[in-house]
């Protein structure tokens, strides 16, 4: 059956009565976003329906053969739609877009197709880019806009940080987690008074956060670390992941998640480089030069904080992330997560989290390559290194994973004896 699939800008006048809805991927990152978003005039929806039903509806809605985070981000947006709690008539749906080469690049039309199938063909689909893939009268990212929400990213991956370091040691269960809503609650208020986007103020917040959470009683007793990299969605989603962190954590282990700031700096750094290969605006080229000083200033704030207090493990410089990534990729690999991706689990060792999940959605090609096809160059450079690749998609079992993962905690606690000895 044929489905008319156009293409409906978000106007203006939309943007006066209509709610947008967002798909979840970082619940803190993206209620800042939210919170942003909202102080820029519009009206928006974090989604936050998990569950059985959004993979049933992605499945219905789009090809099987469609990589997982689309499925699962359309697949959300359906289900939420169908749910009856929005006005279908006067809401639209954002997705975010980096117009790399990866599959995610034709999410809109795969977006638009799906919206219709389930009938839907009225909603209108907002791309949010900073690479001009599409443009509506409704939505126009600004510049003050993405300087803050660069800010929100930095706090966001503090806030990750700061809990991951603490959690496995509190020693009244909860601790780290209400001290991180208290955070997120208490940045939304600043930030709907336009307040905490100075590098000065972001410094005192994030120094006053390091503070308190270094605070909450601990016992440090030896843990298993475990680092996570993988595809961005399925790396970072609770929904995509089956709740990785949760599972690590109840395993008794010490989680570190590297932060979205590195991502956005390596998306910049090689959006620079293609102008400097092949052309282009000058004026762009320029913008996105400042953007990267800027990402590269807020990022040594961030780390200077959390060297000076001493208590937690900071992230390593991005130009060191870089620097390492030499080794082992070359630095052409930029599909996806690209050389990062490799470079991020060379980081994890570095700081002492030798054991690795690479997390991946099942058949896609640039994290195959750069995550499960750099394992063993990593190895040869580490050898003590401990890295499980893990399919996530539609047909995978949650216990099949998680036992998997265990085989590889087996070994990590095997290795930590011996460590111990």
């Amino acid at each position: 059956m044929e489905y008319k699939i156009n293409r409906i800008e978000y106007t203006e006048e939309m943007d006066k009565e209509y709610t947008i809805l967002i798909p979840n991927m970082l619940d803190v990152h993206f209620s800042f976003i939210q919170n942003l978003l909202e102080q820029d005039g519009h009206k928006v929806v974090l989604l936050k329906n998990e569950g059985r039903a959004v993979v049933d509806a992605g499945l219905k809605y789009v090809h099987n053969d469609t990589c997982y985070p689309a499925l699962l981000v359309i697949g959300q947006f359906i289900d939420a739609l169908q749910s009856g709690e929005f006005d279908v008539n006067k809401v639209a749906v954002m997705i975010t877009q980096t117009g790399g080469g990866c599959r995610a690049s034709n999410y809109l039309h795969l977006l638009r197709k799906a919206l219709a199938k389930a009938g839907f063909p009225q909603v209108p689909v907002i791309s949010l880019n900073v690479a001009g893939l599409e443009k509506n009268s409704g939505f126009k990212l600004s510049l003050p806009l993405i300087r803050k929400a660069m800010a929100a990213v930095v706090y966001g991956d503090m806030l990750m940080l700061l809990r991951n370091q603490v959690r496995p040691y509190e020693i009244n269960a909860g601790d780290a987690e209400k001290l991180r809503e208290h955070y997120t609650q208490k940045l939304c208020d600043d930030f709907t008074q336009s307040k905490g986007f100075t590098k000065k103020e972001m410094q005192e917040n994030l120094k006053e956060m390091v503070r308190t959470f270094s605070e909450i009683p601990m016992e440090k007793t030896p843990k298993i670390k475990v680092g996570i990299v993988g595809e961005i969605y399925v790396k970072y989603s609770s929904l995509a992941n089956n709740n990785l962190e949760d599972f690590l954590h109840e395993q008794g282990c010490e989680v570190d998640v590297p932060g979205l700031l590195g991502f956005l700096t390596f998306y910049i750094g090689n959006k620079l480089e293609e102008i400097k290969l092949y052309g282009g605006n000058k004026i762009k080229e320029f913008i996105l030069e400042q953007v990267r000083v800027y990402l590269t200033g807020i990022e040594k704030i961030m780390i200077d904080v959390i060297n000076e207090d001493g208590t937690f493990t900071a992230p390593m410089p991005f130009r060191k992330v870089h620097a390492l990534a030499a080794q082992a990729i070359s630095y052409g690999c930029d599909m996806g997560e690209g050389w990062l991706l490799t470079a991020e689990m060379m980081e994890l060792i570095e700081h002492g989290y030798k054991n690795i999940v690479c997390a991946q959605p099942f058949g896609c090609l640039p994290n195959h390559i750069v995550g499960k096809g750099m394992i063993r160059k990593i190895r040869e450079l580490y050898p003590d290194s401990n890295i499980v690749p893990i399919d996530y998609d539609p047909g995978a079992t949650k216990v099949n994973q998680e036992n998997r993962i265990k085989l590889m905690l087996a070994v990590a606690k095997e290795n930590m004896q011996k460590e111990n000895k």
